[in-house]
């Protein structure tokens, strides 16, 4: 693709034992990178790295990067990936969420700015909150509780965008911003809380699916392997330095559609416990990904049908 420099040397991935981070980790080991991978193991797993146990392109190191961070040699790359991101993680761990959003960024941040490495911050979607504007394009503010029980990573994450913005305009770093749409796929853990690990573990052992409000709620999801595409290009792209890009699937599909999904991919009718609503709970969630599209010529590839029977084989096979 037309527009990506070479891949460097060294990239620095933090929460690099998470969902996402080892499967970042995954991808630029792949391609050759040599990969530094900072996790306190607060939310991350191990076991999601363990397929890196005696590569010599990767290290890990075990740390909050809410404390400094003391790393050795030349940067490239600093990918700041580190925040606990379902509701269930930082609605347990409220304080440490907006800490590494916050201390953690700057100090991400602080060594990117030392070693003139390009920089990448994960946000999210929930910047968007419950949303006015649908889709939501890069442009659209949001409309956030700043107070709510949410706020601590939704505002969290708002406050690293702004960090990040100011290391770019007032100390020219090259920094760019991706807001991630739901994301699943393997290694999500059963218990975090989120919908589909929910929904499949739950559908494969025979309890009733929980279902938040009357299940008509809409998101999109994206499968893994898509998402890291468009993180590598976006990463690794020559342009785009102070740009904020969403990453995520336009196929928006109900909650109780989802279910419909996993029930018929499982061969299981499902029984549904309904519980209340949480407060702030976003009622429309799609990306306007068309920048995406136009910079980086990602789109996403796998289908949702798919994506969840790859991510069912997964669950069903890790027990």
């Amino acid at each position: 693709m037309s527009g990506v420099r070479q891949p460097a040397r060294t990239v620095l991935i933090t929460g690099a034992a998470g969902f996402l981070g080892s499967h970042l980790c995954d991808r630029f080991v792949a391609q050759g990178w040599h990969v530094i991978g900072v996790d306190n193991l607060l939310t991350g797993m191990p076991r999601n790295l363990a397929q890196m146990n005696g590569n010599g392109h990767f290290r890990f190191v075990r740390q909050d990067v809410a404390k400094p961070l003391a790393i050795d040699g030349y940067l490239d790359l600093v990918l700041h990936f580190a925040s606990p991101a379902s509701p269930r993680d930082y609605l347990r761990h409220p304080i440490a969420t907006l800490e590494v959003d916050s201390v953690g960024t700057f100090n991400t941040l602080e060594l990117a700015d030392a070693r003139r490495a390009r920089y990448l911050l994960a946000s999210t979607s929930e910047v968007y909150g419950d949303p006015q504007v649908h889709p939501q394009p890069e442009t659209y503010w949001g409309h956030v509780n700043p107070t709510g029980p949410r706020s601590v990573y939704d505002e969290g994450k708002r406050f690293a965008e702004a960090l990040t913005m100011a290391y770019h305009r007032s100390r020219g770093l090259d920094a760019r911003i991706v807001r991630i749409f739901n994301t699943y796929g393997p290694r999500m853990r059963a218990d975090d809380g989120r919908v589909i690990p929910q929904f499949i573990t739950c559908a494969l052992s025979g309890t009733p699916l929980p279902v938040q409000g009357d299940g008509r709620q809409t998101r999109s999801f994206c499968f893994v392997d898509d998402l890291v595409e468009g993180i590598y290009r976006l990463a690794t792209y020559e342009g785009l330095a102070g740009e904020v890009v969403n990453l995520g699937n336009t196929e928006e599909v109900s909650l109780l559609e989802l279910i419909e999904s996993v029930a018929s991919l499982i061969g299981r009718t499902p029984q549904l416990a309904y519980l209340p609503l949480p407060q702030d709970d976003p009622s429309r969630r799609r990306p306007d990904i068309r920048r995406a599209e136009l910079a980086l010529g990602w789109t996403p590839q796998v289908p949702l049908r798919e994506g969840l029977r790859r991510t069912i084989d997964w669950f069903a096979r890790a027990g």
